[in-house]
């Protein structure tokens, strides 16, 4: 599971990149309860969504308007950008922007994986990540729908070390991901592979961030009130919680879930 502890390798932030950042502030904070902190005027719009004076996640504008669509960035955890950012040029992926200090609070760096998945790297500073992970209401789990799922796995084991456990998941395996080092509980996210109907509709390769909610069903009449669309309905998944997936109202798609209790 998701902590705090931001083991490296393990996804420690997370921003939306939206052409109208109040529109979002206002959709999220209706769905989700969070308000939004400007990080100020130097920061070129940016700013945190908060959950009771703690950051889950962060928000800006797109940075090429017209070009660049709108969507939700997961960040892991790095001691090195720039060692990071040598690691993924070695193993085939794309620097969409080269490591750059961020004021005192850290150093950043962006990319796209070999199947296209695009990706980010967070070194802390001052900041050391998000304030509150796995718990309602923030980002529990960070999944990769990739167009060629051993291509991924091969490229992020590079990069990272993460470790890897293949289980069944319908008709395909699932990759269940763990920082280097860590254990079974340490699990941050996984990897599975896009299949066919997907790829023909234009899905291409991209990471998903999940949020807990306390009830999906409940999250989804939300959601679609405020203009979202339902990409996937909600699913019960035995052992793993009732989940569905959204796109918000500029496109951006995220997931839901309400984790199914321990042992059940």
């Amino acid at each position: 599971m998701l902590n705090t502890d931001f083991r490296p390798g393990s996804p420690d932030w997370l921003d939306l990149s939206s052409p109208d950042t109040r529109a979002s502030v206002d959709f999220y904070a209706a769905l989700f309860g969070w308000t939004f902190d400007s990080a100020g005027p130097e920061a070129g719009g940016y700013g945190f969504f908060q959950l009771d004076g703690r950051t889950v996640a962060a928000l800006g504008p797109l940075a090429d308007e017209g070009s660049t669509p709108p969507g939700w960035t997961l960040y892991f955890a790095t001691d090195d950008a720039d060692r990071t950012t040598e690691l993924v040029q070695q193993a085939g992926g794309r620097v969409r922007f080269a490591p750059f200090d961020v004021f005192t609070a850290g150093r950043m760096a962006g990319y796209t994986d070999p199947t296209g998945a695009d990706f980010a790297v967070w070194q802390p500073h001052d900041t050391r990540g998000l304030d509150l992970v796995n718990d309602e209401i923030s980002l529990c789990w960070a999944e990769c729908y990739s167009v060629d799922a051993d291509q991924a796995k091969a490229f992020y084991r590079a990069v990272f070390g993460w470790q890897e456990q293949d289980v069944p998941f319908g008709e395909v395996l699932y990759t269940v991901l763990t920082p280097a080092g860590g254990g079974t509980d340490d699990a941050h996210g996984g990897i599975m592979q896009l299949g066919p109907e997907h790829t023909a509709r234009g899905t291409g390769s991209h990471w998903l961030p999940y949020f807990e909610v306390p009830n999906v069903d409940a999250s989804l009449a939300i959601a679609e009130q405020l203009g979202a669309t339902v990409r996937i309905p909600a699913t019960d998944v035995h052992g793993v919680g009732r989940l569905a997936q959204l796109l918000d109202p500029h496109g951006a798609v995220f997931a839901v879930i309400t984790s199914a209790a321990p042992g059940t």
